[in-house]
C-alpha cells in the first residue's frame, strides 16, 4: 500500500469535510447535548479497533503505522477538547501545530453545548482515516464508510438536525486541519530516502532469509510530535563489536544463541505472541493501541478519558519509533543472525524472521516502554489486565500485573525470537520510558487541580 503524504489530497479532505449527512429528524424528542465526559468511550474504541484492522489489512510497516495511530489520536483529542472541561488543546504544544485554521474559522464562537460529541468524534475519525488510507483497496474504504454511517445513523436521533449537522461538520473540519499539519512532517522524503549502509566490523548488513535492503533509514529525521527531535532520548552506544569470547559483545551474542537453542514452550509462545508482524497484525504500535482500548473498556471510561488516552499513547508510539529509528541508523549495529552465522554457526536462522533494519535499539522495546510509562501515569502502577489482542489468532489471552510487566515481556520476546541482543532490549525499554516521560512533561493535557 502507498500511504499518502501529498498536498493534492487536501482538496479531497476539504470536500469530505463540507459534505454533511442529512438523515436526522427533529421529530424524535432529542436530548440536550452534554460535554464529552458524559458519554461512554465506545465510539473511540470502535474507531481505533478499525484503525488496527486497516493497518493489518494493508500490511503497513511499524513506523508508518505508528504515524497513523499518532495522528488519529491527536485528531480525536482535538475534535473533542472544547467539550472536555479542564483539558487543554494541543495547538501550540505539538511540534508544528500552530493553529486549526479551518475549524476555528467555522466554529470559533460556537458554544460547547451546541455539539453532540460522539458525532464529532465519529466524523473526525472517519475523515482522518479516509485520508491516510486514500490509496487503500475498496474493502478498506468501504469499512470506513460503514462504521461512519452506522454510528451517524445511531446518533442522528439523539439531537436536533442543527446540532447533528454542526457536529458532523466540526469532526470533518478538525480532520482536515490535522491532515494538513501531517503533510508537513517530512513523510514523503523520510519514508523512502536513499541509504548506503556503512561498512565495517559490527555494522549492519542485509539479513537472511530475504536479504532485503534497509527499511525507512531516515525515519528518525521525521518531525516528532512531542520530543524535540529523534536524538532526544538516544540510547548509549551498544557493546563494541569484539570477537574475543570474554567480551561483552560476544557474551551477548552467545546469550541469544544459547537461549534460542534451549527455548521452552512458554518462551516460544511469548516470541510468537509479541511478533506483531505486518499483514498478520496491527504491528507493535497497534498492540499498544489495542491494550489501551481494552483498558478503557475495563474502566468503563468516558469519551473524554478515551480521547486523552489514545492521544497520549498514539503520540508516544509515534515518537518512540522516531527516536528508535534515529538510534538504529546512528549506530547501524549488526543483527544477532549476522554475528552468529559469522562466529558460531553459518546456517543459523532466528526463529522469528529478522526484519530489515539495524539491531540497536529494539523498536518493540522502545514503543512498549513509552506505552507503559504513559498508561501507568493514566491508570496506575499496579494495574491488572488481560490482553486479548491476539484472541482471533488462536492465542490464549495473557495477563499482567502492570503495564511495565507487559512491556518487559514484549521486550524479552525479541531475545526469544533471536532478533535482538540483551542491550537493545533493556536499553530499548529505558529509551521508551524516556520518550513517555517527554510526552507527559512536554504536553499539558489537563489543568492542575
Amino acid at each position: 500500500m502507498k500511504l499518502t503524504g501529498h498536498r493534492s489530497l487536501t482538496l479531497l479532505a476539504t470536500v469530505l469535510a463540507i459534505s454533511v449527512i442529512n438523515s436526522c429528524s427533529d421529530d424524535k424528542n432529542p436530548i440536550a447535548p452534554k460535554d464529552a465526559t458524559a458519554y461512554q468511550a465506545q465510539v473511540a474504541i470502535s474507531w481505533f479497533q478499525l484503525t488496527y484492522n486497516l493497518v493489518k489489512a494493508q500490511s503497513v510497516p511499524p513506523p508508518p503505522a505508528s504515524r497513523i495511530y499518532g495522528y488519529a489520536g491527536v485528531t480525536l483529542y482535538e475534535a473533542l477538547v472544547p467539550g472536555m472541561p479542564g483539558y487543554n488543546s494541543l495547538v501550540g504544544q505539538l511540534n508544528g501545530l500552530s493553529s486549526l485554521a479551518k475549524t476555528n474559522q467555522q466554529f470559533a464562537a460556537t458554544a460547547v453545548e451546541e455539539f453532540h460529541w460522539p458525532t464529532v468524534a465519529n466524523n473526525a475519525m472517519a475523515t482522518i482515516l479516509r485520508n491516510f488510507f486514500s490509496n487503500g483497496n475498496a474493502t478498506t474504504l468501504a469499512s470506513i464508510s460503514t462504521l461512519q454511517d452506522s454510528l451517524n445513523n445511531l446518533y442522528d436521533d439523539s439531537v436536533t438536525c442543527e446540532v447533528f449537522e454542526r457536529s458532523v461538520e466540526r469532526g470533518k473540519l478538525i480532520a482536515v486541519d490535522i491532515f494538513s499539519w501531517a503533510l508537513d512532517d517530512g513523510f514523503p522524503q523520510y519514508n523512502s530516502c536513499a541509504f548506503t549502509p556503512p561498512v565495517g566490523p559490527g555494522k549492519w548488513i542485509p539479513t537472511p532469509p530475504a536479504f532485503a535492503g534497509a527499511l525507512q533509514p531516515c525515519w528518525g529525521e521525521l518531525r516528532p510530535f512531542a520530543i524535540t527531535d529523534g536524538s532526544t532520548c538516544n540510547a548509549p552506544a551498544p557493546p563494541t563489536y569484539d570477537e574475543t569470547p570474554s567480551s561483552p559483545f560476544y557474551l551477548e551474542m552467545m546469550e541469544v544463541y544459547d537461549t534460542v537453542q534451549t527455548l521452552n514452550a512458554a518462551e516460544s509462545t511469548i516470541a510468537i505472541y509479541w511478533a506483531d508482524n505486518p499483514g498478520q497484525t496491527g504491528t507493535p504500535p497497534g498492540h499498544s493501541i489495542s491494550i489501551t482500548g481494552q483498558v478503557l473498556m475495563q474502566e468503563n471510561s468516558s469519551l473524554a478519558v478515551a480521547a486523552e488516552a489514545y492521544a497520549k499513547v498514539g503520540i508516544g508510539v509515534a515518537d518512540a519509533f522516531i527516536s528508535c529509528w534515529w538510534t538504529k541508523y546512528n549506530y547501524n549495529y549488526l543483527r544477532p543472525v549476522t554475528a552468529i552465522r559469522t562466529l558460531v554457526n553459518p546456517s543459523w536462522l532466528s526463529p522469528i524472521a529478522t526484519p530489515p533494519f539495524p539491531e540497536y535499539t529494539s523498536g518493540h522495546s522502545v514503543q512498549s516502554g513509552a506505552t507503559a510509562e504513559i498508561l501507568t501515569d493514566l491508570f496506575g502502577a499496579k494495574y491488572i489486565f488481560t490482553d486479548h489482542t491476539h484472541d482471533a489468532l488462536g492465542f490464549i489471552p495473557r495477563s499482567f500485573n502492570s503495564f511495565y510487566e507487559a512491556a518487559d515481556e514484549a521486550a524479552i520476546s525479541k531475545l526469544y525470537g533471536g532478533i535482538h541482543f540483551r542491550s537493545a532490549i533493556d536499553l530499548g525499554v529505558a529509551q521508551g520510558t524516556c520518550v513517555g516521560q517527554q510526552v507527559l512533561a512536554n504536553l499539558v493535557f489537563r489543568n492542575p487541580i
